[in-house]
């Protein structure tokens, strides 16, 4: 409140600044560049035994790779597949890997008029070699996976009828009357892995005669088109917010109110999905007391979204950091923001 603005309750500093009860405090934050974290001596679990840690936000693998190898930083955490295969045979680096609540994905919007079909939407599921990216591009960063529960969370299905299969995608979009296939384009975010992936996709719609234009730009600029449902395709990532089933189920099967002013915007409503049963569904899952009724209800909930919802999903992450030997207790979480420092030393 010593921050406040004109009654804004400090929420215009709070956007910048840090006022929480964690192991560090929020010292300085240049957004795109880097955060600077103090530690905080009276966090109630043990002051940390490192004073500050800095993280900067540097978008190429490579680069990441070079900044650990010459010693301008000790944890490299967002590496891909050629770069961990380049550190594993460095004395000097260690790996620490967890797999995480994280997806990998396409959204389409139903607002395409090819699209919103059934067989295209199949047919582009058919075009994807997600065997051959989990031996290059997501060789120790991902493993194959194509429903909405990450592996971990109860009921999660390990189910992947998908194979990259050129002649049944013709076959399907023979069916949907696009035999000579069609046009379409795919915001991108303009990181490393991304990239690589969009490009992996393009190669392979491209045998059967789909046509996708990358259209990359930086982070905020893809996922506000996104929110705003100004889109074709999206390409990107949806985490949980924590470890039950309801936070991706709610995220990627509710959608009951499909107006541009709707309360819940979340994927199914961003891609113009509108099933008010399947939401009904959902949030009964979610309201199950009985576990093993829950698991039957996200099994039968992950079925439906497979076969017909908007979105091709690819792998679940797998984060591997690159870490120096000299550097021990990182912990690598399940989760997007439970990557933990309070334990980390140098020695």
């Amino acid at each position: 409140m010593s921050h406040e603005k004109d009654g804004d309750l400090g929420n215009g500093w709070l956007k910048t600044h840090y006022a929480g009860s964690g192991p560090f405090f929020l010292k300085d934050w240049k957004p795109n560049q880097s955060l600077i974290l103090v530690t905080n001596q009276h966090y109630w679990n043990g002051v940390p035994k490192i004073k500050r840690v800095l993280i900067k936000n540097v978008t190429e693998s490579a680069t990441q790779q070079l900044l650990l190898q010459k010693g301008d930083v000790d944890i490299a955490r967002n590496v891909t597949g050629d770069q961990l295969t380049a550190l594993e045979g460095d004395k000097n680096v260690k790996m620490e890997s967890a797999s995480k609540a994280t997806l990998w994905y396409l959204g389409f919007s139903m607002k395409n008029q090819y699209l919103a079909k059934p067989e295209v939407r199949k047919a582009l599921k058919y075009l994807v070699d997600y065997d051959g990216l989990a031996k290059t591009l997501f060789k120790g960063v991902g493993k194959p996976h194509q429903t909405i529960l990450p592996d971990g969370q109860l009921g999660a299905s390990d189910d992947m009828p998908y194979t990259l299969d050129v002649a049944k995608a013709k076959e399907l979009l023979k069916k949907a009357g696009l035999e000579n296939g069609f046009s379409v384009t795919m915001d991108t975010t303009n990181k490393t892995e991304t990239m690589e992936l969009a490009q992996a996709i393009q190669s392979t719609w491209a045998k059967a005669g789909v046509k996708l234009e990358i259209k990359p730009a930086d982070n905020k600029q893809t996922l506000t088109r996104y929110r705003a449902r100004q889109h074709d395709i999206y390409i990107g990532q949806w985490g949980s917010d924590y470890q039950d089933p309801h936070s991706n189920a709610e995220g990627y099967a509710t959608n009951a109110d499909n107006s541009d002013d709707a309360k819940n915007k979340l994927l199914a409503w961003r891609n113009s999905w509108f099933v008010p049963e399947l939401t009904k569904e959902v949030y009964a899952a979610r309201d199950e007391k009985d576990n093993a009724k829950r698991v039957e209800m996200y099994k039968d909930i992950q079925k439906k979204v497979l076969d017909d919802g908007p979105y091709l999903i690819m792998f679940q992450q797998i984060e591997t950091a690159a870490v120096k030997k000299s550097v021990d207790g990182f912990v690598v979480g399940p989760t997007f923001d439970l990557n933990l420092y309070h334990d980390v030393v140098k020695n």
